[in-house]
């Protein structure tokens, strides 16, 4: 393995081993999602600039990246030092956990550091592409923007609807969320379609469909939908109920009658 992706390896541990210690100091588990956005888009910038591949396909995911990045990692932080309260999700863990929460976290801290160095493999592989497929290369930009562009309207979109003061105990059925309960969720996984089209021509291209696949498994059965409804159902009730019966889980798609 080259020597690049071991140290990347190693940096990242220690980043999310100092994020852990900062969530035991301020009781806010939420700072994972900041470092793991973060985190993987430095990585993968730091594999394309290090890269001696073609220039193009590199600035095509290079720019993907860092807009990637930095939306979605600004967005969580602002919603984790602005909320007050942490995540849903980690606080029914930490309080089925008890004493035995922060060891535990530093595992899932690890984990996730883990798959911040999973997840930025395919810029090493784009860094080193010796040729690439100029239509291809065109139709992942136009799928990266399209995807960052959705999720950060459906963000956008909760986040209004969550700051008017009637919304309290109801579903937002506004914009994107008419369409998808998790419209969010669904762009981020389209996303990931971007960079196996750019890395066509590399020699591990094939590797890189693996990710959306991956995102999709994580958000459907792990870690974004299973605990999102979960905490929905327990603050919204009925009103939850009925959106699920009438709205889409994850594709757009037109609400049932």
């Amino acid at each position: 393995m080259p020597e690049i992706l071991i140290f990347s390896l190693v940096l990242l541990v220690m980043v999310f081993t100092l994020a852990w210690a900062v969530q035991w100091t301020n009781g806010n588990a939420g700072y994972v999602d900041v470092a793991w956005s973060f985190s993987t888009g430095l990585t993968g910038l730091a594999y394309l600039l290090a890269g001696g591949g073609d220039p193009l396909p590199r600035l095509a995911a290079g720019a993907l990246l860092l807009l990637w990045s930095v939306r979605l990692g600004s967005h969580i932080f602002r919603r984790v030092t602005g909320e007050g309260s942490e995540d849903g999700r980690y606080a029914a863990m930490r309080e089925r956990l008890g004493k035995a929460t922060q060891p535990v976290f530093l595992v899932v801290f690890w984990l996730q550091a883990g798959l911040a160095w999973a997840f930025s493999l395919p810029f090493w592989v784009i860094g080193g592409q010796p040729d690439f497929r100029p239509p291809l290369v065109v139709l992942g930009v136009i799928i990266g923007v399209v995807s960052i562009v959705g999720e950060a309207m459906a963000d956008r979109q909760l986040a209004r609807f969550k700051a008017r003061p009637d919304s309290k105990g109801k579903t937002c059925r506004e914009g994107l969320w008419r369409y998808s309960r998790h419209p969010n969720y669904f762009f981020e996984w389209l996303h990931w379609f971007s960079y196996p089209l750019i890395a066509v021509g590399a020699a591990l291209a094939g590797w890189l469909w693996l990710l959306p696949v991956a995102m999709f498994l994580f958000l459907w059965f792990v870690t974004g939908i299973p605990h999102t409804e979960k905490q929905a159902l327990k603050s919204r009730g009925d009103d939850y109920r009925e959106y699920q019966r009438t709205t889409s889980p994850f594709i757009p798609w037109r609400p049932a009658s």
